[in-house]
């Protein structure tokens, strides 16, 4: 890559999260770089929070970068500058940043939702180690989201792992039904509900149907023999 970005701190920080699955030692100079101008490595208050930008880019980086404990960390200590906001509602979780604004930020919203979903490692690992198995394996289609969704949703070798939740208030203890695709053949497969009871499926063309209780609570479907 030849391209500068910049000198000072900036210059290595800005692409660290891009650099991450190219050139991880130096995303982690840039890391680190962060972690320390923000006070993130000692155990005092850790500033710049109160800037939306620096707050998402921290956020961000450290999904990827920090250990649990300390991202757990930075997330408590941002909570009261970022606005957490769930509107049950409409179903909608956001990030106001506190800048009063009629709709959230969209790009510094997914940039901080990122670090959160993301696990040490994990966004290198999309690049340098995927999963490409999940092409040939079964697949859920049709939630009806933002109405609901799926809180778990997990093949693992021989089941489907399924939990839906109501995003919507007014949802709560109805159902929601899924399409299983990508399946060999859409006969003998059954769902085990989370109190035990079994039910068998049908198919429809290429594809299964699933009725879900939106309970987040976990279902297990499988196709059993």
């Amino acid at each position: 890559m030849d391209e500068h970005v910049g000198s000072g701190p900036i210059g290595i920080i800005a692409p660290t999260w891009y650099f991450a699955p190219q050139r991880p030692q130096v995303a982690q100079a840039g890391w680190q770089t962060t972690a320390l101008l923000s006070g993130v490595l000692g155990d005092g208050p850790i500033s710049g929070l109160d800037d939306p930008a620096r707050a998402t880019m921290l956020l961000q980086f450290a999904g990827e970068f920090a250990d649990p404990a300390t991202k757990q960390r930075i997330w408590e200590a941002a909570e009261d500058h970022i606005e957490p906001t769930w509107d049950r509602d409409t179903g909608e979780f956001t990030l106001g940043f506190g800048l009063d604004e009629p709709h959230p930020r969209g790009q510094w919203n997914a940039r901080s939702m990122a670090g959160w979903v993301c696990t040490e490692g994990a966004w290198s690992r999309i690049f340098n180690a995927p999963n490409l198995n999940k092409f040939d394996e079964p697949t859920v289609q049709g939630v009806d989201f933002p109405r609901v969704a799926l809180s778990e949703a997990k093949w693992d070798g021989s089941a489907l792992l399924l939990a839906a939740h109501p995003q919507v208030a007014a949802n709560e203890g109805g159902r929601t039904t899924v399409r299983i695709t990508n399946v060999v053949s859409t006969d003998g497969w059954v769902v085990t509900q989370s109190n035990g009871e079994t039910m068998p499926l049908t198919g429809d063309g290429n594809h299964v149907n699933v009725q879900l209780p939106l309970d987040n609570r976990t279902v297990v479907v499988r196709q059993p023999g």
